[in-house]
């Protein structure tokens, strides 16, 4: 009775609390967005689910405290057991599989399939449960790919046929974990299918995305502005329109690698030369004065990067505001397939990138002629992609640089005594974290 009595009360607290969020209809402006209801964190949110997963994942002490809600007595007993940083509410892991009982074998490992990207962001109590959870569900569901659980969420990109990655949705979606925060939505959907990905990776880390800093310490839960596919739109149309005509006090920034923004970014991206995400931070830090008192509109592939990356940005204090793309490149191009994004979708996996649209930007490393197929580094002691064409191919240019060709003809030709360094041109003369040199008026040409 107790318990009920409880559960009564934070719904009706939770209620309350939702209700205190919405914005009256009276002062509801043109310019806050059509539809806008519900305001918390500086979001803006138009649907009751929306808002019902934010308050989850971000109040749920707020919603409990206003229900003036203790801690049961067992659950006061244990929480000295717990580790620090994690919700007494969060939910137990549930060990369920589908069943597949009317599903035939070849409906369930058919190769025309999907790949679904996903993150969740929440509290997680046992890491090693939720990836022991993960992994029988994927084995179960024949389902390849990489996961990546940690005590702030569950990061994961998988494979398989359609009927698999449907029951996988649908079980996600069905775990007391992640209800109320992962919706059917933050799955992004491309076609492919197990054979993207060579096998199944399902790990416990410290971070969901590695960015190289303490979730403790830069926490997703100060993460920038969402903005829809829509309204991201909306402000890049915006930015080009005033950097044509040396206004705009914005900086449309890539959160990616090098390699990823090479074949494909938006227009006026400032697309910084890293190699890696967790190189961002010092890039951050090395280029503050560029981002001091100005607008930043982030994005990433699906928006994970952002979420850490823009928190890291806030940190520093020097942004006017940080935006970010609600969903990523992933979400936009579903809405703008022809928008202000040119090139292809790189992607994790043995696909390498997806298209949208006709455009290629990048080239072939060795001739030049327009080109945006990566391939693995032939060397055996390198693993970069190279962009070279077939023409190139069939000459043996296959090697990201002088270095690794070289290598590559001593291994071929069986002159393999001497031993062969691992570092090629390629890392040898690109700094770990460049320093942008943009004049201001570069910045407003949109360049």
């Amino acid at each position: 009775a107790g318990r009920k009595q409880r559960a009564a009360a934070r719904r009706k607290a939770f209620s309350l609390f939702v209700k205190a969020k919405e914005v009256p209809a009276a002062s509801r402006c043109p310019g806050g967005g059509e539809g806008v209801r519900w305001r918390c964190c500086r979001q803006a949110f138009e649907e009751l689910p929306g808002i019902h997963r934010h308050v989850a994942l971000h109040h749920s002490g707020d919603v409990g405290r206003q229900a003036g809600l203790g801690a049961a007595p067992a659950e006061a007993a244990g929480s000295a057991a717990r580790p620090s940083g994690h919700s007494c509410g969060s939910p137990e892991i549930s060990w369920t599989l589908p069943d597949t009982s009317h599903v035939s074998q070849e409906d369930l490992t058919s190769q025309v399939g999907d790949v679904l990207l996903y993150y969740c962001y929440c509290e997680v109590r046992d890491p090693e449960k939720l990836c022991a959870w993960q992994k029988a569900l994927c084995q179960h569901l024949h389902l390849t790919g990489k996961v990546r659980v940690a005590s702030e969420g569950i990061n994961g990109t998988v494979g398989g046929s359609k009927v698999a990655t449907s029951l996988y949705i649908k079980v996600m979606l069905s775990q007391p974990l992640f209800k109320n925060i992962l919706c059917q939505e933050d799955f992004k959907k491309s076609a492919g299918g197990s054979h993207c990905f060579p096998d199944l990776r399902v790990g416990v880390f410290k971070e969901i995305v590695p960015m190289g800093i303490d979730p403790k310490i830069v926490s997703y839960k100060e993460t920038g502005i969402h903005l829809s596919p829509q309204e991201f739109h909306r402000e890049v149309e915006q930015y080009l329109s005033q950097a044509t005509q040396g206004q705009s006090d914005t900086i449309l920034l890539d959160c990616r690698n090098f390699y990823e923004s090479k074949i494909g970014h938006f227009q006026g991206c400032l697309a910084p030369d890293i190699r890696k995400f967790s190189y961002f931070p010092s890039y951050v830090d090395e280029n503050l004065e560029l981002f001091k008192d100005k607008r930043v509109l982030m994005y990433c592939t699906g928006g994970i990067r952002c979420e850490r990356g823009s928190a890291y940005l806030r940190s520093k204090a020097v942004c006017r505001e940080v935006y970010q793309l609600k969903g990523g490149i992933h979400k936009y191009l579903e809405e703008f397939p022809d928008g202000f994004y040119r090139g292809k979708l790189f992607v994790f996996d043995d696909r390498y990138a997806i298209c949208s649209n006709e455009d290629i930007i990048s080239a072939c490393r060795y001739c030049g002629v327009l080109w945006d197929q990566y391939k693995l580094c032939s060397s055996q002691h390198c693993r970069q992609l190279v962009l070279t064409c077939p023409s190139c191919c069939n000459k043996g240019l296959t090697a990201c640089c002088p270095v690794c060709q070289e290598k590559e003809l001593k291994v071929t030709s069986r002159a393999s005594g001497q031993i062969l360094k691992e570092e090629c041109e390629c890392t040898r003369r690109r700094p770990r974290v460049p320093i942008e040199h943009v004049s201001p008026r570069m910045l407003d040409a949109g360049k």
